[in-house]
């Protein structure tokens, strides 16, 4: 099994077929979530495996790791597209589709992120038939940002984050010490917080989230993307987690017999 190589899937491009997830005999996705492929064992994969990958349609599937020079079959003999934004939501051009993403770092622990979850979830369904009214197709989905890798890909700045079609759908991060997080990594670490009307919430309120998902479909915010950083902030999570799950062998070393 690995422990650098598992896949990362482009959640804009995916098409949720589900066929990544059928292929799969290792555990590395969800099957409960099918055809949503969600990656939950990334340490089951077996080292330069490229089955799900060759499966793809639409080759929306990249793996950490992968330095063979593989190219997914979808995009083999395709004429060069113009590169598209990272973060602007264009890949459906033309048509009316909403992806609405909630990221992660815990959904056990941390008390922000457990209540902005279940706010999130009665807004989304709240929205869910105006929009398909209004001709919209509405997806939804959740991502436990685990990885350094994973919070790359979504270009990750805090926790926790909402995106319309690729964009926070907030325009300004503030943060705040989380108990919660810093329990878990046993460092210091900063949360998200939201702001409205001069007030300060660790967990958003409903009229907050409706305002800003509707916001971000209708206004969208001009894309301002450059080169992508992991904050300090998420370094010390994921470095101190790290630290923390390779001491907690029951015989006081990581190497646990």
């Amino acid at each position: 099994m690995a422990k650098k190589w598992y896949p990362v899937i482009d959640i804009l491009t995916c098409q949720e077929c589900g066929s990544c997830v059928a292929k799969c005999t290792h555990g590395v996705y969800d099957k409960s979530k099918a055809p949503v492929p969600m990656v939950v064992n990334p340490d089951n994969c077996i080292d330069h495996c490229h089955g799900c990958g060759n499966l793809c349609p639409v080759g929306a599937i990249a793996y950490v790791g992968d330095d063979t020079g593989w190219i997914a079959p979808a995009l083999q003999n395709q004429p060069q597209a113009k590169e598209e934004c990272c973060c602007c939501g264009s890949t459906s051009k033309g048509k009316k589709e909403i992806k609405i993403e909630y990221l992660y770092l815990d959904l056990k622990t941390c008390d922000r992120c457990v209540g902005t979850d279940a706010v999130l979830d009665e807004v989304v369904e709240a929205l869910r038939p105006a929009l398909e009214l209004a001709g919209y197709q509405l997806s939804y989905r959740k991502q436990e940002v685990y990885t350094v890798e994973i919070a790359a890909s979504y270009r990750f700045l805090s926790s926790p984050t909402i995106l319309v079609n690729g964009q926070d759908i907030f325009d300004t991060i503030t943060e705040s010490d989380c108990g919660c997080c810093g329990d878990i990594a046993g460092v210091q670490v900063d949360c998200r917080v939201f702001e409205h009307d001069g007030k300060t919430y660790e967990v958003p309120t409903g009229e907050m989230l409706a305002d800003a998902i509707l916001k971000a479909i209708y206004h969208p915010n001009v894309c301002t993307c450059g080169e992508y950083q992991l904050p300090e902030n998420l370094k010390r999570f994921f470095a101190g987690k790290e630290k923390k799950a390779a001491s907690s062998c029951c015989c006081g070393t990581s190497n646990c017999c």
